[in-house]
């Protein structure tokens, strides 16, 4: 069973009382996300299906496996507005840990404890206090009251909400984030020795929990870490928000960043500037319009006396 804390999660905003996870003393939480601009809002044909989206790109610094630098990457991903990302990363979070508990726990109660058919001593003459069966709760060996049952803690929460999350606190850990170019092939070996060399030369401290995110981890990489407590691989298929909200620093391969911009990204929008984000709104407005007035004089068409007509007219 899962450990209850109400120590963390406080850099999401949320009061004690509403926080029952386990959370580690150096947890980082959701970081302040970056400043929007006006044109970071999205908007277009489609932005009835994305309320409450915004997207803003922040410059992730390149290194090579060397730790010399190599420029700067872009990642921009679809994130929750500042006043309602704390929600929608804290209902992620709650949900992605109470899914993990496992609820197997169970006791034996007085009626599935074996043995105790017969009663134990007579009734009278012995001087002791009646009993009628050995599975009393109150000898040993006896039943358990109240004691726990197998549970299915499973809750549920939408598919667009859980990617909203992960997509929320991984821009918002992107000022902690690092991008190494040749991480794949830099070790020829696995030495977990020249692993915590690469990163110091890195600049990510071995006392930090970092977490390296990969399309693909190789050989070298996976035995060269698994050794260090405080390095975390994670794949697309093992990406999760927890260790996302733990880590310190973010370490991406250039395929990892790839795959995050291309699977969370907001790339639809991108193209759209300041001035098409009123005109594309008075367009969706007046097409709802048109198509509501289209009905409203179908339906009033049937009935006579009425004064709509079908081809939109007022009589």
């Amino acid at each position: 069973m899962l450990a209850q804390s109400t120590a963390g999660l406080a850099a999401l905003g949320f009061s004690a009382s509403s926080v029952n996870v386990p959370t580690p003393a150096g947890f980082s939480g959701l970081r302040a996300l970056a400043p929007l601009k006006k044109n970071a809002l999205v908007a277009g044909r489609n932005a009835h299906k994305c309320a409450g989206v915004v997207m803003a790109a922040v410059a992730i610094p390149v290194i090579t496996f060397d730790g010399a630098s190599a420029g700067e990457q872009t990642i921009s991903l679809k994130s929750a507005r500042p006043e309602t990302a704390g929600a929608v990363v804290h209902r992620g979070v709650i949900t992605e840990l109470q899914n993990r508990r496992r609820g197997t726990a169970s006791t034996l109660t007085r009626s599935e404890v074996r043995g105790g058919g017969r009663k134990p001593f007579k009734q009278k003459g012995t001087g002791q206090a009646r009993r009628g069966s050995q599975r009393t709760p109150l000898r040993p060996g006896g039943g358990v009251v109240f004691g726990p049952k197998p549970v299915d803690w499973r809750i549920k929460i939408n598919k667009k909400e859980k990617q909203l999350a992960i997509s929320t606190a991984l821009q918002s850990a992107a000022v902690d984030a690092l991008v190494v170019d040749d991480l794949e092939t830099g070790l020829t070996a696995p030495k977990t020795k020249e692993f915590l060399a690469a990163l110091k030369r890195w600049g990510v401290s071995p006392a930090q929990y970092s977490v390296i995110f990969t399309t693909e981890v190789s050989k070298e990489l996976e035995l060269s870490s698994r050794n260090i407590k405080t390095v975390k691989i994670l794949t697309p298929r093992s990406l999760n928000l927890y260790d996302v909200l733990r880590a310190d620093k973010l370490l991406f391969t250039k395929a990892g960043l790839e795959y995050l911009n291309n699977t969370y990204g907001a790339e639809d929008y991108a193209d759209f500037e300041e001035g098409d984000i009123i005109e594309t709104q008075a367009e969706d407005a007046a097409t709802v319009a048109d198509a509501v007035m289209w009905a409203l004089c179908q339906a009033c068409s049937r009935f006579p006396g009425s004064d709509f007509h079908a081809d939109g007219g007022v009589a």
